[in-house]
C-alpha cells in the first residue's frame, strides 16, 4: 500500500499567484509541450515509459514500432520469447533488467486486470516497476485524469523556482499539487519538464534566456547574459 502523506498546509497567497504566473508564461513558451514519448493508448504508453527509465524518449520511440508490432497487448507481451525481446529492447540498455520488468507487468495485467491497463493511481502502483510517476504519466495523458509527474526535471524547477524545499518525490508531488487546481496538474508538469529539457539544465541553465527569470529566485545559476545563454538553449528534448 502507498505510504500515507501527511497534509500540506495552505501555502501563502504570494506563493500561488507567483506559481500559477509562472505556469502561465511557460503555457505560452511551449504551446506543444506535451508527452514526448510515442503511444496509440494506454498499454504502449505505459510499457514505453516504464522502458524509459535510463535511456532518452527518443531511443524508446525508435524501438516501439518494432516492440509493439510484435507485441501489440499485455497478453502478447507476456507471452513473449525472451531472447526475442531482449533483442528488441537491448538498444535502450539495461535490457535484461527492462525485458524482466516487461514480462512481469504483462503478465500482472493479464491476471489481475484481464490484460487492460486499470485507471486507477492504486491499481496502477500496484503492478510491478510500476511507480507514482510512471502511474501519473499514464493516467494523466492516456486517461486524463489530472496528475503530477516527478522526474527529476520537475523536482528541480520546483526547488530552483522556490516552490518546495521537498526532496522526496511524493511529497514534492502533495506540495506542488497544493499551488494548483487540480485540472491543471497534468499540463503543469509537460511545462516544466519541457522548460527543464530546454532551458533550465541541471549544470547550466540558460537564466540569460529564461521567460520566467523575474520569478526565479535560483536565477544566476547560469550564464546571465542573453547572447551567451541563447547559445544553451535546445529545441528539443534530448537526444
Amino acid at each position: 500500500m502507498p505510504k500515507p502523506v501527511t497534509p500540506v498546509p495552505p501555502a501563502p497567497t504570494s506563493l500561488v499567484r507567483r506559481a500559477r504566473k509562472v505556469d502561465r508564461v511557460l503555457a505560452e513558451t511551449y504551446p506543444d509541450a506535451g508527452c514526448e514519448l510515442d503511444f496509440d493508448n494506454a498499454f504502449e504508453l505505459l510499457v514505453v515509459t516504464v522502458l524509459s527509465a535510463q535511456t532518452t524518449d527518443r531511443r524508446v520511440n525508435a524501438v516501439r514500432p518494432t516492440l509493439f508490432a510484435a507485441y501489440p497487448d499485455a497478453r502478447a507481451m507476456a507471452a513473449a520469447d525472451r531472447e526475442v525481446l531482449e533483442g528488441i529492447v537491448g538498444p535502450l540498455g539495461f535490457f535484461r533488467a527492462k525485458t524482466e520488468s516487461l514480462l512481469k507487468l504483462s503478465a500482472a495485467l493479464v491476471e489481475h486486470h484481464d490484460g487492460e491497463v486499470p485507471p486507477r493511481l492504486d491499481d496502477l502502483v500496484q503492478l510491478p516497476g510500476v511507480g507514482r510517476k510512471t502511474a501519473n504519466v499514464v493516467l494523466g495523458n492516456a486517461f486524463d485524469v489530472p496528475g503530477i509527474t516527478v522526474d527529476t526535471h520537475f523536482g528541480r524547477l520546483a526547488r530552483r523556482l522556490g516552490w518546495t524545499e521537498e526532496t522526496d518525490p511524493v511529497k514534492v508531488e502533495h506540495a506542488i499539487g497544493a499551488l494548483f487546481p487540480r485540472r491543471d496538474w497534468t499540463m503543469l508538469s509537460h511545462h516544466l519538464i519541457w522548460h527543464g529539457r530546454r532551458r533550465c539544465h541541471a549544470k547550466k541553465p540558460a537564466c540569460g534566456a529564461c521567460p520566467v527569470a523575474r520569478w526565479c529566485p535560483a536565477f544566476g545559476e547560469g550564464p546571465t547574459d542573453p547572447e551567451a545563454a541563447a547559445a544553451l538553449v535546445k529545441t528539443q528534448g534530448p537526444a
